[in-house]
């Protein structure tokens, strides 16, 4: 997703004020473009009360609000994230409220500790009925500033890609052995869009688990285990907050975004999607020159991000 400059704002005009109009328009657009959904709590009570339910990035933004709402409905909750802290406030506030949700601090970018992670989880609960494959990092800077950050790539691709690889094959066993299980993969719409300017990292690792949780799909189809992949729309997070423009790009909350995850989980269809994507994937397939000669003028004319372009050593991009 292209993004221009921040732009100054005078004493008299506030940004919030200036761009009003542009997000009221984004909010009444997103209506229309995005997806929602509209589970009702008896037939999520009904799909996970009992059902061990992993969810990976739950101590923020969609994964925190798909835990408190899965738990709410009666599912043991498996709360995944790099945050100790922030896992078990959450887990011991599910607990007031009757729910029953675990904390397991774990970094998928560590591989090691994503094979502990497993370990630990089937020993304790025999075995996992839904796997949330929600976690993240998201990053946005263009190829000019990445000639020394080669790091950037490499923890994206752990995050997005290989940490979550590890980790569903190691649960996909005893799902298949079981004949039982979802898998839910929270993917990005940037996946069936067209490369963008400044997104390359992001998209690619996105892609890579992509296409190999299809692949799975396919394979695991004969054992019993469903799959859905959910390419998410803009979804106002920690993640989007540092991209100015995106403020005004029709969005989700994570509530929302959560009840998509809850849809996923109770009808099980294979993708959730805006309705228009298909067709615009098929232009884009005719277009693809135009497109790419459109992108590249956007990103001559706009800039990285102020964190971008900041100190070398500085990491300011956050995951969920």
């Amino acid at each position: 997703m292209p993004d221009g400059s921040e732009m100054d704002a005078s004493p008299e005009q506030p940004p919030e004020r200036r761009f009003l109009p542009l997000s009221v328009a984004s909010q009444a657009l997103g209506r229309f473009v995005n997806p929602h959904a509209s589970v009702s709590e008896q037939r999520l009570r009904e799909a996970v009360d009992g059902k061990v339910v992993l969810v990976t990035g739950a101590s923020y933004g969609i994964g925190e609000a798909a835990a408190r709402r899965l738990a709410a409905a009666g599912a043991v909750v498996l709360a995944v994230a790099r945050s100790q802290e922030r896992l078990e406030s959450m887990c011991a506030e599910i607990a007031e409220r009757g729910g029953e949700a675990f904390a397991y601090p774990a970094d998928l970018a560590d591989i090691d500790a994503v094979d502990a992670l497993a370990t630990r989880v089937l020993e304790r609960h025999g075995h996992v009925d839904v796997l949330v494959n929600n976690a993240g990092k998201s990053i946005r800077r263009s190829i000019e500033l990445s000639y020394d950050r080669f790091h950037d790539f490499q923890r994206t691709i752990d995050v997005n890609y290989l940490g979550p690889v590890k980790l569903l094959l190691a649960l996909l066993p005893s799902m298949r052995r079981r004949r039982s299980g979802h898998l839910v993969n929270v993917s990005t719409l940037g996946v069936r869009m067209p490369p963008a300017p400044r997104w390359g990292a992001y998209q690619a690792s996105k892609a890579a688990f992509d296409v190999f949780f299809r692949t799975v799909a396919i394979e695991a189809a004969s054992d019993g285990v469903t799959t859905t992949s959910i390419y998410m729309p803009l979804v106002r997070t920690r993640m989007s907050a540092p991209t100015p423009e995106l403020r005004y790009v029709p969005g989700l909350s994570p509530a929302e975004a959560a009840g998509l995850i809850c849809k996923a989980i109770v009808e099980r269809p294979g993708v959730i999607s805006p309705w228009w994507v298909g067709a615009t994937e098929a232009g884009f397939a005719l277009a693809r020159r135009p497109w790419e000669l459109a992108s590249g003028l956007w990103s001559r004319r706009t800039s990285d991000t102020k964190a971008a372009m900041s100190s070398t050593r500085r990491r300011p991009d956050e995951r969920r």
